[in-house]
C-alpha cells in the first residue's frame, strides 16, 4: 500500500468513527503518514489522533484507540500499535486485497448484504409525492439488504400509475396497509423500529420524462435536504454526468470480461502488479479517483526511498470496495440512498483507470497479473451491479 492509499485508508477510519457517533469532529481534508520516528514501529505512522483530540474533546490516547480498532480492520493493514502520546503505528499486510476480491466474487452483487434476517421490522411512511415514494422504495430495498423486514405505506392511496410504469415504483401494499416484506419465508414478527416518515425535499418538476434510470438517479443522488434538479443533464452520455460514469464503468467491465473470455482467460484474485496502481489514481484528501488517472509510471521513475515491491500492493479500489458493506449499512440506518449513489460514483471513478491495463496488449500472453486485474475489475462490477439494483437502476451489459 502506498502512502497515498494509506492516507485514504486512515481518512476512512476517521469517517467511520464519525459515522458511528464515537467521534464528534469534522473529517480533515487530508492525513499525513510517514515512516515511524524514534520509539515507533511498523511501516508508517500518523499523528491524526493528536490533531483530532482537542476538537473531539477527548484525550489523544482515547482518540487513538478509537481509530486503532477501525484501522486494524481495514484491508491491507496487518496491525496497528499506539505509541507515545497517541501516535498510530501501522504495519501493512500483503494478501488482504486478494482475500477481499475473492470474497466479493463469491458474493457477487449481494456483497455487503447480510445473510440472515435480523428479526427487526421497519415501518416506512411517505406522502403521495414522487420523490418521497421513490426514496421510500429504495430505503426499503436497503433495509431488506440488511436483514430487516419492511412495511411501507403511501399517504392517500397507491402511487400514481406512471410512477409505477415509468419509475418502477412498486404498486402493491402501499394503499393504506403495510406491504413489501422480505419475501416468502421472511419473519413477520420481531422488534419494530417504529414508523419512519420519508419526506425529502419534493421534486420541483416531474422526473417522468427522464425515464426510469435517469429519473430515479435525479431523485436519489441528492441528499434528502437538497432540492433535486430535474433536467436533461442526467441524460447526457458524457463523463461529467455521474450516472453515465457509473453505468459506463459497469458496461466497460462487462466488455472487458467478454474480451478476456475470447482470449481464453478468466478472473483469478492475485497480485495486480505495480503498473496498474497509478500514483495519481487517488487523492490523499479522500477524493475519488477520476477517469484518465495515470496507470503506468514513466519509464525509469525511481522508487520512493524505502519503498518495497508493489506487486502485492492494494489498488486504490481496495479500500473503496472494502467500505461497501459499511456504506450499505449506513445508508439503510440513516434512510439515505444518496450515500450509496455517491459511493457508486467513487467505485466507478476508481475502476475506470484500471481497465486499460486488464487485457494483454499486442503479442503479450495472458498472465496471472492479467487474471488478477480482471478479478479486481469484476469485483468492482459486482459492487456497481448490486448498488444500482438497490437504487432500482439498470446495470447495463452494453452502453
Amino acid at each position: 500500500m502506498t502512502p497515498v492509499e494509506l492516507s485514504r485508508t486512515v481518512l476512512g477510519a476517521v469517517r467511520r468513527a464519525v459515522d458511528d457517533g464515537v467521534l464528534d469532529v469534522a473529517v480533515p481534508e487530508r492525513v499525513k503518514v510517514a515512516p515511524p520516528g524514534p520509539g515507533g514501529c511498523g511501516d508508517y505512522a500518523t499523528n491524526v489522533a493528536l490533531q483530532l483530540a482537542r476538537p473531539a474533546g477527548q484525550p489523544p490516547l482515547t482518540v487513538a484507540e478509537i481509530l486503532r480498532t477501525r484501522l486494524a480492520a481495514s484491508d491491507g493493514v496487518r496491525d496497528v500499535v499506539v505509541t507515545g502520546p497517541g501516535f498510530l503505528n501501522i504495519s501493512l499486510g500483503d494478501s488482504a486485497g486478494v482475500d477481499l476480491v475473492a470474497r466479493i466474487l463469491r458474493r457477487g452483487p449481494r456483497y455487503g448484504f447480510v445473510e440472515r434476517a435480523t428479526g427487526e421490522v421497519a415501518h416506512l411512511h411517505a406522502p403521495r409525492e414522487v420523490r418521497a415514494v421513490v426514496v421510500m422504495d429504495v430505503v426499503g430495498r436497503l433495509l431488506r439488504s440488511q436483514g430487516v423486514d419492511v412495511r411501507t405505506n403511501c399517504e392517500g392511496g397507491a402511487p400514481a400509475g406512471e410512477w409505477v410504469t415509468v419509475l418502477g415504483v412498486p404498486d402493491g401494499g402501499m394503499g393504506g396497509g403495510m406491504g413489501h416484506g422480505m419475501g416468502e419465508g421472511a419473519p413477520r414478527g420481531g422488534a419494530s423500529s417504529g414508523v419512519h416518515v420519508i419526506q425529502p425535499v419534493p421534486a420541483p418538476a416531474s422526473p417522468l420524462r427522464l425515464g426510469r434510470d435517469a429519473g430515479r438517479w435525479a431523485l436519489l443522488h441528492p441528499a434528502a435536504h437538497d432540492r433535486p434538479r430535474i433536467s436533461d443533464e442526467h441524460l447526457v452520455q458524457r463523463e461529467g454526468n455521474p450516472l453515465f460514469r457509473v453505468r459506463y464503468a459497469h458496461a466497460r467491465i462487462r466488455a472487458v470480461s467478454r474480451n478476456a473470455a475470447d482470449l481464453g482467460f478468466r478472473a483469478e484474485p492475485g497480485a495486480i502488479g505495480a503498473s496498474a496502481i497509478g500514483a495519481s489514481a487517488v487523492e490523499s484528501d479522500g477524493g475519488s479517483a477520476r477517469p484518465g488517472g495515470t496507470l503506468t509510471p514513466p519509464a525509469g521513475t525511481p522508487a520512493e526511498p524505502g519503498s518495497r515491491d508493489h506487486t502485492a500492493t492494494p489498488h486504490p479500489l481496495h479500500p473503496i470496495l472494502a467500505d461497501h458493506p459499511r456504506v450499505l449499512a449506513q445508508a439503510a440506518a440513516h434512510r439515505a440512498p444518496d450515500r450509496l449513489a455517491r459511493h457508486l460514483v467513487s467505485v466507478a471513478d476508481a475502476v475506470l483507470p484500471l481497465l486499460p491495463a486488464v487485457l494483454p496488449r499486442g503479442a503479450e500472453k495472458p498472465s496471472a497479473t492479467h487474471r488478477a486485474r480482471l478479478a479486481l475489475a469484476e469485483a468492482a462490477g459486482a459492487v456497481l451491479a448490486g448498488g444500482l439494483s438497490l437504487l432500482g437502476i439498470d446495470a447495463p451489459e452494453h452502453l
